[in-house]
């Protein structure tokens, strides 16, 4: 079972993404969803459980989406997991950003659920599934 952290501070956001990939045929049963509203969370989350992939959006009060990526590529424990970026941050400049800093995959928002699905399917799939 793939366990994921969805990072997102929109409550609505969250919502979609875990919906979307619990109704996923190829992802269905087979994964394990923690929410963080923030990445503050998300660093109170990181340290209590192994993650086999973290979705992370860009935009969040207090410690953003970059930063977090930032404190995964520097964590012993957890420098091997897949990280994709759901952005409205879209641009070129934003994607390579985040890219450089060590995510796996960029997603633009708006997405489809079957865009969404592709790149968690793919993203679990890089650095070995993740494990930690």
């Amino acid at each position: 079972m793939a366990r994921i952290l969805v990072v997102e501070d929109s409550a609505a956001m969250r919502a979609y993404v875990r919906g979307a990939l619990e109704a996923a045929p190829s992802l269905a049963g087979d994964i394990d969803i923690v929410e963080a509203q923030s990445g503050f969370d998300a660093l109170r989350l990181l340290p209590r459980g192994r993650y086999d992939l973290v979705i992370t959006d860009i935009n969040m009060p207090d410690i953003n989406g970059l930063e977090l990526i930032k404190f995964v590529r520097k964590s012993a424990h957890h420098q091997g997991v897949p990280v994709l970026i759901i952005s409205t941050q879209s641009s070129d400049r934003d994607r390579a950003r985040g890219l450089a800093l060590g995510a796996d995959a960029f997603l633009a928002k708006p997405f489809t659920q079957e865009a969404l699905c592709d790149a968690v399917t793919a993203s679990l799939g890089a650095r070995g599934g993740g494990e930690a």
